[in-house]
């Protein structure tokens, strides 16, 4: 496992963390049993950076993480939650003190912790960027002790510039991958001028850059990519990345004769994402042990090369980029 910086957290975290939002709800079924041999796994393989929210199963996933740490008194790792989403309706008028504070204080009971090790608002509407006031919340809450770093997990470039002009925004969660690139532009470059740690996040655009996909796939009705393939339940960039999914479809079969032999699409689609040094982690989901392995395993491949690299550009820009480039 490779490790790298997070920013200015002082952390250093497995480049391949864990998304935990598969384990908690929309992804399908997921016993509790899975679940956790699959964050056994994790931690067996090194990765040592856990994200999840409150809102994932309600809950359920801060839970199961807590049991981790129950179960594995010794093993050091860190654990990002996130919150917002719990509000209704989703306004900014929202994210104010009592509000927020509510928020954190359930999940230091969810996680079983007197202080979480980072807090990401959980995309926030855009003018929420615009309030000093919710972060001087924030700034408080670290006061407290109840929080040891904050950030935010955002949908769009504008919102992520905008969220670190606060001086202590210590990490930006953004989707990121083959599919949808436009972070690694300004962004990345304003990021790392100021050591702000990134999460990219939905690296395999929800599934479909494993390559195991087909026209003929089906998904659950409590599957996001069957009830937010339009957009129906939250920002449709959260499901597939946006990309139609016929079209995902097309671009992956272009993706194909690219791949070194004996690695998978999904660990291809990883390694992209760390070729970019302003990348802090990955965090792809994995709902067992098999999934979390060969997610994992990508952290151990060499660069790909300069060729590959211009390639994948030039698929994106042929298939991919009037589909979403323009719209986060």
């Amino acid at each position: 496992m490779e490790y790298r910086q997070l920013g200015r957290t002082g952390w250093q975290v497995s480049s391949i963390s864990f998304g935990a939002w598969a384990i908690g709800a929309d992804w399908g079924a997921v016993s509790d049993e899975d679940a956790m041999k699959t964050l056994h796994h994790a931690l067996d393989l090194g990765i040592n950076f856990f994200d999840t929210a409150d809102v994932y199963g309600d809950g359920r996933s801060e839970r199961l993480i807590a049991r981790l740490r129950q179960e594995r008194p010794s093993e050091k790792f860190y654990v990002a939650t996130k919150a917002g989403r719990r509000l209704n309706p989703h306004t900014s008028e929202g994210y104010n003190r009592e509000n927020l504070t509510a928020f954190v204080e359930r999940s230091l009971k969810n996680l079983q912790t007197e202080s979480l090790d980072l807090l990401q608002l959980h995309c926030p509407p855009t003018a929420v960027y615009y309030l000093p006031a919710v972060f001087d919340v924030l700034d408080g809450l670290v006061a407290a002790g109840k929080l040891q770093h904050y950030g935010v997990s955002v949908e769009k470039i504008e919102e992520a510039l905008k969220a670190i002009e606060y001086p202590q925004v210590k990490t930006v969660q953004i989707i990121f991958n083959i599919f949808r690139q436009r972070p690694a532009t300004l962004f990345f470059r304003e990021a790392k001028a100021r050591q702000i740690g990134i999460l990219a996040r939905v690296p395999l655009c929800s599934g479909l850059l494993t390559g195991k996909f087909s026209a003929a796939s089906s998904f659950g009705a409590d599957d996001h990519r069957q009830y937010n393939r339009h957009g129906e339940a939250f920002d449709v960039g959260e499901t597939f990345s946006g990309v139609p999914y016929s079209l995902g479809l097309e671009a992956v079969e272009q993706l194909r004769p690219l791949l070194p032999p004996k690695v998978s699409m999904a660990q291809f689609a990883l390694r992209w994402i760390l070729m970019h040094d302003a990348v802090s982690c990955a965090i792809p989901g994995a709902k067992n042990p098999t999934q979390v392995a060969d997610n994992a395993a990508a952290a151990d491949l060499p660069p790909l090369s300069e060729g590959t690299m211009q390639k994948l550009q030039e698929i994106y820009q042929e298939k991919i980029f009037a589909a979403v480039h323009h719209r986060w």
